[in-house]
């Protein structure tokens, strides 16, 4: 049979195409940028010599999440590089726990609090069949395997290839270091194809074997073809759950990214939640994948207090739309301020490229202008906003299998991606606005209200009355520069300073006068 590639069904979605075999089957905050409430994050740990170090978040709303595909990112250990191949979009590139370790200075120089790992343990052997679209130049086919961690063949092992558990915590506590915390993915819905669980005597019940459709039922169809688990057992269940938590309670992860949370039942989820209170700590921070989540759809997840946040799916493809002239402004500014109705307590994690979608500066026809408005506005709204790795200097790539192409190093000598191009300059704006937030309490938790929002022009700012802080963000989607004059917060005794181009702004009286060059954001400071 043709190898057909299945849809998307999971933020981890395979996205191969299968055979018929499987077809059913911060940094250190800058001077000038300390804001209202710095003076209260919480106090650094003496600073090794050489080492990066960020100021710790005061807590997960103020974090900035940097998402990590292990093998694609650094290569620090040749010895456990068996099957590496480069040139196979799908399959080993060398990446691994070590690697990762060694180049925790270039993720704490961008300000991120907290990184997020794809799952460790043991993959299936062996490789899956896939074909790409034509155009990432693999519709002729390629090998594809479990290098991204989702194809678990023991849950109780960690890979080779991403090291051994002795690394992850080596990893961790190298990370706790300079301030940042670790999320680790967790798998509990399903193992990889052709697995041992699907053959091994002593799990003979644990796999559903009457092939089901997702659209049909959510909780027992078979993501991608993978063997489902069938997890309202409570004897799959309690050894899912004993190695998943077991393995962070000996590497000191800070939380899970839970994956294909919808396909498993809120009683696992609720049974989940205790236990990782119980025995990781009331801290232990749960970030589950709701395919399509919004901060309505997660709140069947949030009333039950199943994980502390989840994934919005909507915000990467309503800022393509801004940017790219769709719709009326004020219709972009009633989005962005509908994303304030969330459960007390919750939050979404707000993300523009991920490992399941094509890369959003690819979607933006390389538009790097319009990818910038972007990360302005996903660093100045409300959620957690994830980074995927290598995006921030302009990661090449498209649609899958290339969206999961090597971190680029330029001329580091870094493997797998050494001689990948890099761009400097836009790194350096993520520093900038990942600083300016980290530095305003308005942006991680004030506010919304609109205040202008004609034509391409939208301003709006962001308030949060318990520390005084007030931010104003402009962004212009037109082709000219605009401006517009607003009232200037109370709170701003003297004139702001423009986060993005480090220049002050004065008033006039009461008045801000916004000017935006276009395809550009402005954020005015106190």
């Amino acid at each position: 049979m043709r190898p057909v590639r299945p849809p998307p069904t999971s933020i981890h979605s395979v996205l191969t195409a299968l055979t018929a075999l499987f077809v059913f089957a911060m940094f250190g905050l800058s001077a000038g940028c300390a804001g209202p409430e710095a003076k209260d994050a919480p106090a650094a740990t003496p600073k090794r010599e050489g080492m990066v170090r960020v100021t710790p978040q005061r807590d997960w709303s103020d974090a900035i999440i940097y998402f990590v595909l292990v093998d694609r990112f650094a290569d620090g250990d040749a010895s456990n590089n068996s099957g590496v191949d480069l040139d196979n979009p799908g399959g080993w590139h060398g990446g691994d726990l070590r690697g990762l370790t060694a180049q925790l200075d270039e993720i704490a120089d961008l300000g991120a609090t907290a990184i997020w790992i794809n799952p460790i343990q043991t993959q299936m052997s062996g490789a899956v069949f896939a074909s790409g679209p034509p155009e990432t130049g693999t519709q002729n086919g390629f090998e594809h395997t479990g290098f991204h961690g989702y194809w678990m063949d023991d849950f109780h092992s960690v890979d080779p290839h991403f090291g051994s558990e002795a690394d992850l915590k080596a990893f961790v506590d190298a990370a706790h270091e300079r301030g940042i915390k670790v999320l680790l993915d967790v798998v509990y819905n399903h193992a990889g194809y052709g697995t041992r669980y699907l053959t091994d005597p002593q799990y003979k019940g644990w796999i559903r074997t009457r092939p089901v459709d997702c659209a049909a039922d959510s909780l027992t169809c078979q993501v991608g073809g993978l063997p489902d688990f069938v997890t309202e057992d409570p004897e799959v269940s309690t050894y899912l759950l004993d190695a998943n938590i077991g393995l962070a309670r000996r590497t000191g992860v800070d939380g899970f990214r839970l994956d294909t949370v919808k396909h498993v039942g809120h009683d696992f989820w609720q049974v989940h939640r205790a236990r990782t209170r119980e025995e990781l700590g009331d801290d232990f921070y749960l970030l589950g994948e709701v395919w399509g989540g919004s901060n309505q759809v997660l709140d069947e997840w949030f009333v039950n207090d199943e994980m502390d946040s989840g994934f919005d799916f909507t915000f990467r493809g309503s800022c393509r739309g801004f940017v790219d002239g769709k719709g009326r402004t004020i219709a972009y500014a009633a989005y962005l301020q509908k994303r304030h109705r969330i459960r007390e307590g919750y939050q979404t994690a707000h993300y523009l490229s991920s490992h399941d979608e094509p890369l959003m500066l690819y979607e933006l026809g390389g538009d790097l202008d319009k990818f910038k408005v972007c990360v302005g506005l996903q660093m100045t709204t409300l959620g957690l906003p994830v980074v995927y790795y290598g995006e921030e200097v302009a990661r090449d790539g498209s649609v899958w299998p290339t969206n999961r192409n090597d971190m680029p190093w330029g001329d580091a000598a870094v493997m797998p991606g050494q001689g990948k191009a890099r761009n400097e300059g836009l790194r350096d704006y993520y520093k900038n606005l990942i600083a300016t937030r980290r530095a305003h309490p308005a942006l991680t938790r004030g506010d919304f209200e609109r205040l202008y929002w004609e034509g391409d022009l939208l301003i709006f700012s962001r308030s949060d009355m318990d520390s005084g802080d007030v931010v104003i963000v402009a962004a212009n989607r037109g082709s000219e520069t605009l401006e517009a004059k607003v009232t200037a917060p109370e709170v701003w005794t003297e004139g702001p300073v423009e986060a993005v181009t480090g220049r002050p702004v004065a008033l006039s009286g009461r008045t801000l006068k916004v000017s935006v060059p276009p395809m550009a954001i402005r954020v005015y400071t106190p």
